[in-house]
């Protein structure tokens, strides 16, 4: 194994200390999610009182391995967790996660624990993620590993996310397979005692299958690793964080969470864009960040073209894309005369375009031929916008705009109004042609201004590494 963290994202068998034939125990969860994941090494269940776990055979103690597994995961009560580090030690295994909690958190005795633990991984040389985390998810194309008890697994595909809540990741799990984000990589650090989010951040970033981070962050310990590990990764690929604690309250429940130190709103944005990483500020920013990453991963430019069939989204649209950091070249001229003589006088031929509410794929379609001729250069994307009114059937409109889209020559983001029972339907054949579909104006508009944060930023981290202190305040 080439990295130190590939046994720990890729590893060929694993050891599952405590696990139980219970589906509800962690134990027993870890089990299933390791099946359910379809991993394809050796899974070797642990427990002194033998048996079997869902069709595997249990283990008595480590000791009774053959070889040393590449990861050992540990589900135990924290007060057996240190005899059993040192077993995994004694008995050759050096990849260790700590999934149960009762260490740096837990007060004194937590804490005495945690140097205890500490101490072992510096003696024996052992590399330990956690404790106190939910585990690891890696739905990567050579290895599928589901080393965790949440409750679910996401879709799969090239987005990762590194959270410091293990509530957040089952979250943004479902989120994923409710809306089709193409997330494959989900890490909880816990504790972070030895792996946090610059450890793990380095590695994805080395990782081709990995398109784009997310990070759910409220305390970093050193700033300036930190930021010269974001920069490195953000000068090839989106890094996506969302920093909480931007609140004085909210600083203070991080605080009691994680032991953050407090940091206002400001030093967050300038110790963002030191390392060149899309900030967002809610979790509704970081999904729709993942929606636009999934199908644009390198980010766009800022000039838009609004397509509408009705004024009024039209005008909000323009409102959302400015106040999103977007801008609104007028219509060339030659698209501008070409569409004029083509649709009804009443239509507005400008940027936005209001093509009116009975337009059909005819009109739709000829509007997005002139982009291709006459706008592809003028423009950084085009933001689409369809009112479905009773007389108008929406399935040919869209069949028409995904039929088109690839060959486009702009990036396309779509939204549809109304009421669509089979929006499902449609946004999988727009999905077909590259195009995504979002729930409403807004949110286009806003995940559009992320993907247009990306590029000045990408250029910016491949430059010369900011002088000074990180703007950012560590956690002692």
């Amino acid at each position: 194994m080439s990295h130190r963290l590939d046994a720990l994202y890729a590893p060929r068998s694993v050891a599952v200390v405590g696990a139980g034939e219970r589906a509800t125990s962690s134990g027993g969860a870890v089990l299933q999610m390791l099946q359910r994941s379809g991993y394809g090494g050796e899974i070797i269940p642990v427990n002194p009182k033998g048996g079997g776990a869902f069709g595997l055979a249990m283990r008595p103690n480590l000791a009774a391995l053959m070889l040393p597994a590449d990861l050992c995961i540990i589900v135990i009560r924290p007060d057996l967790i240190l005899d059993s580090v040192k077993e995994a030690a004694a008995t050759g295994h050096k990849t260790i996660l700590v999934l149960p909690g009762g260490f740096a958190e837990a007060g004194d005795e937590g804490r005495k624990r945690d140097s205890e633990l500490r101490a072992l991984a510096q003696l024996y040389g052992l590399t330990i993620a956690g404790p106190n985390c939910a585990g690891l998810i890696s739905l990567g194309r050579e290895t599928r590993l589901g080393a965790t008890f949440l409750r679910d697994l996401p879709p799969g595909g090239g987005l990762a996310l590194v959270s410091q809540s293990g509530a957040l990741a089952e979250e943004v799990i479902n989120a994923a397979n409710q809306r089709a984000l193409p997330f494959g990589t989900v890490v909880t650090v816990g504790n972070a005692m030895q792996l946090g989010m610059t450890e793990h951040l380095d590695y994805l970033g080395q990782n081709p299958d990995v398109s784009a981070v997310f990070l759910y962050v409220e305390s970093i310990d050193d700033p300036v690793a930190f930021r010269a590990v974001a920069r490195r990764v953000a000068s090839v690929k989106p890094v996506v964080m969302l920093m909480g604690g931007h609140t004085a309250e909210g600083a203070a429940a991080a605080t009691a969470h994680t032991g953050a130190v407090p940091n206002d709103d400001a030093a967050m944005t300038a110790f963002a864009r030191e390392c060149g990483v899309v900030r967002v500020k809610a979790l509704r920013h970081l999904l729709l960040a993942a929606q636009g990453f999934g199908r644009f991963p390198h980010g766009l430019g800022r000039r838009a073209l609004i397509l509408s069939n009705s004024g009024g989204p039209g005008v909000l649209a323009t409102d959302a894309a400015l106040a999103a950091g977007l801008y609104m070249p007028p219509l060339p001229e030659a698209m501008r005369a070409a569409l004029r003589a083509a649709v009804p006088p009443e239509a507005a031929i400008a940027n936005p375009l209001d093509l009116l509410a009975d337009a059909r794929e005819d009109r739709f379609g000829l509007t997005l031929e002139q982009v291709k001729t006459s706008a592809a250069q003028a423009y950084d994307m085009v933001l689409g916008i369809h009112v479905v009114p009773f007389m108008v059937d929406p399935v040919p409109v869209v069949a028409r705009i995904a039929e088109l889209a690839p060959a486009l020559g702009l990036p396309m983001l779509h939204s549809m109004m109304g009421t669509l029972p089979e929006r499902a339907t449609l946004a999988a054949v727009l999905a077909k042609g590259g195009v995504p579909l979002f729930a409403d104006i807004e949110e286009m508009a806003e995940c559009a201004g992320l993907l247009a944060q990306y590029p000045p930023l990408r250029e910016a981290a491949a430059g010369p590494m900011p002088t000074g202190e990180p703007a950012l305040r560590a956690r002692s």
